[in-house]
């Protein structure tokens, strides 16, 4: 009686794993538990190559004494140039060798262009079938309207990348060749290119002391923000520029960003001379001309590469702060920047600006903006300063004994993929590190991407909620 008992039990067992369905006894196979749609496939993605980065960091042959770096620190590093952000816990310039750097400049080539540009430009090589998925996860990936187009797209941004960073290689050339001889000359011409043109921030100069060496030399300065403007404008807008056929011609998106960008950097340059002008840790010592540059620069550098030609710790407080915000802004959208993105920033502006002139709907160039766009901005803005507060009191928990400024100016860096720090990152504990190397993730790959990722898509309801009334204000 047991064992009829038993097999009943598992006669069940069997029934209802394998269901029987118009007499046809169908598999329920474990694959379709584990089908990931775009936005997942990217974020599991962008883990993958961090993960692997990191292994491939932490062996022997790629540190300068020979020895194996902690996995913490190879993690942190492959994460930190993944998400071209630039913050680093071990310095770039004197802790690795050649095979080490060789590796970072590569990851930071496949984070700021993305993966799937590189599996599709790998695929189109080998003469692989892009497959539908593959132009919905590429379409993910570039933040783009369609998928029409976007294998062309792919083709246009890696020649357009490389001759970019070929050019800034060039002029770099000419100021780090007579210093550091042919070889090694070119070679930092290489890698700086590409760090910048990613809005990476990674440099070589060793000691942590990024380009405050090169502060009154403008080739240099002037080379580095050339490369992160262009990086963060977006691919998308080049497009349009390179087929300028008129203001009229531009897309609405196009114009925003050039807006949006002009406006950021503007502002930004002079106030920035401003606060700083008369400051003793940074441009009081300086001529005008070095000033004024230096506040462009640092008006540029926060959007989103990590490069600084004056100390940041020494900065003043209204300068710190003025960093933060822009920190927080970040680039473009589909471009190599991180941060909410100004196209982002700048429906909240015009959103606001229209409620104030009791507009019924976002309206800015004679255009009207979706609610849809709308509330999807106010949803990445409020997921971004949601996660920078929180990063920010875990990190009061964790490192007790640094100021709070310290923390924000951190938390916001790691946000916004820029490695602009106060000097706080090297010192970060075991934990303090893990949560900044979750912080860059869910910066490069996007805080609402990661958000949709972790959800479970559920099916829009075709129904509504009767609309009633609350006092907000």
């Amino acid at each position: 009686m047991v064992v009829y008992n038993e097999f009943l039990i598992i006669a069940c067992s069997y029934k209802y794993l394998f269901k029987n369905r118009g007499g046809k006894v169908l598999k329920n196979n474990w694959k379709d538990k584990f089908k990931f749609n775009a936005v997942q496939t990217l974020a599991i993605g962008f883990a993958l190559v961090i993960l692997l980065g990191g292994i491939l960091l932490s062996l022997p042959i790629c540190s300068q004494d020979g020895s194996a770096t902690s996995f913490i620190d190879s993690v942190f590093t492959s994460t930190t140039a993944v998400c071209v952000t630039g913050l680093v816990t071990v310095d770039t310039g004197t802790h690795w060798n050649y095979i080490g750097k060789t590796i970072i400049m590569i990851l930071i080539q496949v984070g700021g262009l993305g993966f799937m540009s590189f599996a599709t430009l790998l695929a189109i090589l080998i003469g692989k079938k892009i497959t539908l998925k593959d132009r919905l996860v590429m379409q993910e990936a570039m933040n783009t309207f369609n998928i029409q187009g976007l294998v062309k797209m792919v083709r246009y941004i890696m020649v357009f990348t490389f001759s970019v960073e070929g050019l800034g290689a060039l002029l770099y050339s000419t100021q780090f060749i007579p210093s550091f001889g042919i070889a090694k000359g070119i070679y930092y011409s290489i890698f700086h290119s590409v760090s910048a043109f990613c809005n990476a921030g990674i440099d070589l100069f060793g000691e942590f002391r990024s380009l405050t060496i090169y502060n009154d030399n403008a080739v240099i300065i002037l080379t580095t923000a050339a490369l992160i403007i262009i990086g963060g404008l977006g691919f998308a807008v080049w497009i349009e520029i390179y087929n300028f056929k008129g203001i009229k011609k531009l897309s609405f998106h196009t114009k925003m960003v050039l807006t949006i960008t002009l406006i950021l950097l503007t502002a930004g340059a002079l106030l920035m001379f401003i606060f700083e002008f008369n400051n003793p840790g940074t441009m009081k010592e300086m001529n005008l001309k070095d000033k004024l540059l230096n506040s462009f620069f640092a008006s540029v550098t926060p959007r989103t590469a990590g490069f600084n030609s004056i100390s940041t710790a020494d900065m003043t407080a209204a300068g710190k702060l003025l960093t933060i915000i822009l920190m927080f802004i970040g680039g473009s959208s589909g471009s190599t920047a991180g941060g909410i993105k100004t196209t982002t920033f700048g429906v909240l502006v015009f959103t606001l600006i229209s409620t104030i002139k009791g507009r019924e709907d976002t309206e800015v160039f004679r255009r009207r903006i979706s609610k849809e766009t709308v509330y999807k901005s106010f949803a990445i803005f409020s997921i971004a300063l949601a996660l920078v507060l929180s990063v920010t009191m875990i990190l009061s928990v964790t490192e007790i004994s640094q100021p709070f400024e310290y923390l924000l100016y951190e938390a916001t860096s790691a946000f916004g993929t820029v490695g602009l720090t106060l000097g706080l990152t090297p010192k970060l504990s075991i934990i303090g590190k893990v949560v900044i190397i979750l912080t860059m993730y869910c910066g490069r790959v996007g805080p609402l991407t990661v958000a949709v990722a972790l959800t479970k898509a559920k099916k829009k309801p075709n129904y509504k909620y009767p609309e009633d009334k609350i006092l907000v204000g």
